[in-house]
Parts: structure tokens; C-alpha cells; sequence
């Protein structure tokens, strides 16, 4: 079977933000290759690690145990010189110096953008999609994002008990800075008194203040306030506004990078397997220039140039939802989008 594959050397490398999952995928990649007897190199610090040959032969012994591990074995780094022509023209030299006939990429946008750029110097890549802001949008799914979830919803709710305790407000500012996938679903799994995503312009005073007022007045003592992190108002300064027009006791949080952190949950690990085993498939048949991607809960893979020309959109239906259950809009009940 071997004589068949289009490729016999292979390497494997992540990059951008590290997110739950990718030792999974990097495990997947491993033992797959091993299972079609193809060799497999790790590439350490992502693109400039590939520039400057920081390679580590592996095999199954390697990636023995990492399933569960967060962040990456691989480390990752982003790369000046690689965003450069002469930078890919020299990393795909390396790529042909070195035998290396493949090369999965594990990570979001800007490292399928470098994926693009080294496929069109003949160097064979598939990307797997890796990041905590699902966001990518040829994709439904992105690894680590449930894991990402889960862990802002786990902080969200020990600050609610202490936010209950002495009936304040706590304004959290999570992840996301031009998407808010991340902030609307913790918003409606926390129960949420207002969400403040990049998607949706807001007047304060209506859309904040007045949102905390009404839920007063229907008897709630504590309140959180979900603010993804590319919103334009700092968390401090919403923090601030809404102690003074409410007279509330307000705490703010920036969570940062815990969110990226954790062993990844048990869809993580299943989807990074399963877009790792279809990456060195795909190789192994002479593809190259796609990305792998989950359409609904249906692995696919598309061409690369569409993939970065797709743009994603909120799930209006979900906010709508939100609003709902929040009693914030009597016509969110009725479907009706903002």
C-alpha cells in the first residue's frame, strides 16, 4: 500500500494561538502516518521553527499520553520573516531540502493564509482548524472552542456565587475580538443579564443600563454582564458606568489566557482526531491545498482559496434565543432579528 501513497515524508507544525485539542490532532497526524507508513516530522515554533529546521522525527511512542494535554507539544510562534515572499520561498526550499512532501498546519486564518502561500510554491499542505474563538468560517466547528467554553463557563459560575452573595454585578470580559461566538454562547449557558458582542452596535444606556434596571425590577439581587474582548469600551470603564447609573456594587474580570488552557473535552479530542486521520489521509491520496472542516457534525474538506474567502456570520437565532430567555425582547419569542 505505501507505494501507492503520493507522499512518504510528511511534516506536522502548529501556529497562531495554541487552543485545546491540538496534541490531539498532532497524535492524530502521528498515528495515522505510522499506520500508512509514512514518516513524520514534528516542526517545533510553527513557521519559524519550519524556517529554521527545528524538526523532531516522530512516531507513536511520541505522542504517547498527549491526547489530553492542552496546549501543544509542537509550540508554536509566529513568524515575521515567513510573512514575507523571500521568507516562504525559503521555507518551501526547506521543505524540498528536507524530503518533506506534506505538511499538515494546525491553526486558524493567518496560518492558512501561510498554508495558501506555501501551496502555491508546490509544497502539498492541509490545514485543520484550531482555535478558541470558532471563528474561522469555512468551518462549524473549530477545536478547542468547546473546551474554551467550558472553561469560561466554570469561572463565570464561581463568580455568580460570590456575585450572589452580596448581590453585585460582575461585567467578565471573555475571548473573541472580532467575533462573539464565544461570549453569546457562555452568555445563555450563565444566564446571562446582558451579552456584548462585536456583531451588535449598542447604545449604553438602552441596551446596558436599562436591561439591568428592568431585570431589578423583576426581582433579580445579582447580575453578569458577558463582554467579548473586541468590544470598544474597556471592561473597567462598563464596570464603571454601570455602578454609577445603577448605583450597583460592580466587580470586573479579564479571564486572558486561562481560556486557552485545560485538557480538551471530549469533543475537542474526537473532532482533532478525526480532522488529524482525514489531513494525512488526504496527503496521502496527492491532495493538497485544503482544509479540513466539519459541515454540522459531517468531516469535509474544502479548497483553500474558497476556505479564506468564506466569511461567517452570528447565529442570529441563538441571540435571538438568548434575548428570550433573558425577557429582554418580547419579539425575540416571534423570531424577529435585530
Amino acid at each position: 500500500m505505501a507505494n501507492d501513497l503520493a507522499v512518504k515524508r510528511i511534516g506536522v507544525l502548529t501556529s497562531g494561538g495554541d487552543a485545546p485539542g491540538m496534541n490531539a490532532a498532532i497524535r492524530a497526524v502521528v498515528k495515522t502516518a505510522a499506520c500508512l507508513r509514512i514518516e513524520c516530522i514534528g516542526i517545533r515554533h510553527g513557521y519559524t521553527g519550519l524556517l529554521n529546521g527545528h524538526f523532531l522525527p516522530m512516531d507513536e511512542k511520541s505522542v504517547k499520553g498527549i491526547i489530553g494535554r492542552g496546549g501543544t507539544m509542537l509550540y508554536t510562534a509566529r513568524s515575521e520573516e515567513f510573512a514575507t515572499d523571500e521568507g516562504v520561498e525559503r521555507a518551501a526550499d526547506v521543505c524540498r531540502r528536507n524530503n518533506i512532501e506534506g505538511l499538515v498546519v494546525i491553526g486558524g486564518d493567518g496560518s492558512f493564509r501561510g498554508a495558501r502561500n506555501l501551496h502555491s510554491k508546490g509544497v502539498k499542505v492541509i490545514g485543520i482548524p484550531c482555535t478558541i474563538d470558532n471563528d474561522i468560517a469555512c468551518t462549524t466547528y473549530s477545536v478547542g472552542y468547546d473546551t474554551a467554553c467550558n472553561t469560561v463557563v466554570e469561572a463565570v459560575d464561581k463568580l455568580n456565587d460570590t456575585m450572589q452573595s452580596h448581590e453585585r454585578c460582575s461585567v467578565v470580559e471573555v475571548m473573541g475580538r472580532h467575533a462573539g461566538h464565544l461570549a453569546l454562547n457562555v452568555g445563555i449557558a450563565t444566564g446571562a443579564t446582558v451579552i456584548m458582542i462585536p456583531e451588535r452596535n449598542y447604545d449604553f444606556e438602552n441596551d446596558v443600563i436599562e436591561r439591568i434596571r428592568r431585570a431589578r425590577l423583576s426581582g433579580r439581587t445579582n447580575f453578569n454582564v458577558i463582554v467579548a474582548e473586541g468590544i470598544d469600551m474597556p471592561v473597567h470603564e462598563i464596570s464603571s458606568r454601570i455602578r454609577e447609573a445603577t448605583g450597583i456594587e460592580t466587580r470586573h474580570t479579564q479571564l486572558g489566557h486561562v481560556q486557552r488552557g485545560g485538557g480538551p473535552q471530549v469533543r475537542d479530542r474526537v473532532v482533532a482526531s478525526g480532522m488529524g486521520y482525514m489531513a494525512v489521509r488526504l496527503l496521502a491520496e496527492g491532495e493538497s491545498g485544503r482544509i479540513v472542516a466539519m459541515n454540522g457534525d459531517i468531516l469535509v474538506h474544502l479548497d483553500i482559496d474558497e476556505a479564506l474567502d468564506m466569511t461567517k456570520d452570528l447565529n442570529n437565532e441563538a441571540y435571538n434565543m438568548f434575548k428570550a430567555l433573558a425577557f429582554l425582547d418580547k419579539e425575540a419569542f416571534c423570531g424577529a432579528g435585530d
